[in-house]
């Protein structure tokens, strides 16, 4: 997946905003809580992808060496791909899409129906 395609997509996402940070890498966010990252949006750079997972979809991410523990939140479960073409594009988007219902789901009630992201 390229870089544009990587941010069109998560900002299609319900409630997803972007802002740049920490020496321009691209944090995706749903409620002010990171979903995605894209470090240094050069187009097809090694690694830069990094998202929010499962305790499953992580462990078997790691395991199948497609990602490694992502610098500074891997006690959170969330996963840097060792290259931004390491999935298919269809199954990155699944994962992305995964992301973004995972921290929703963390979002308290009332920040959820404020975004008008269901009960």
């Amino acid at each position: 997946m390229t870089p544009k395609r990587f941010e069109a997509h998560c900002l299609r996402l319900p409630a997803a905003t972007k802002v740049v940070q920490w020496e321009g890498t691209s944090v995706f966010k749903v409620g002010g809580k990171m979903f995605a990252l894209a470090r240094g949006f050069v187009e097809r750079s090694g690694g830069g992808f990094m998202f929010k997972t499962s305790n499953m979809a992580y462990a078997m991410l790691i395991e199948h060496g497609v990602a490694r523990p992502a610098p500074y939140l891997a006690r959170a479960k969330w996963v840097q791909l060792v290259d931004n073409e390491a999935l298919p594009d269809s199954e990155l988007a699944a994962y992305l899409d995964q992301a973004h219902a995972l921290v929703v789901a963390k979002l308290t009630r009332k920040a959820r129906k404020e975004l008008r992201l269901g009960p």
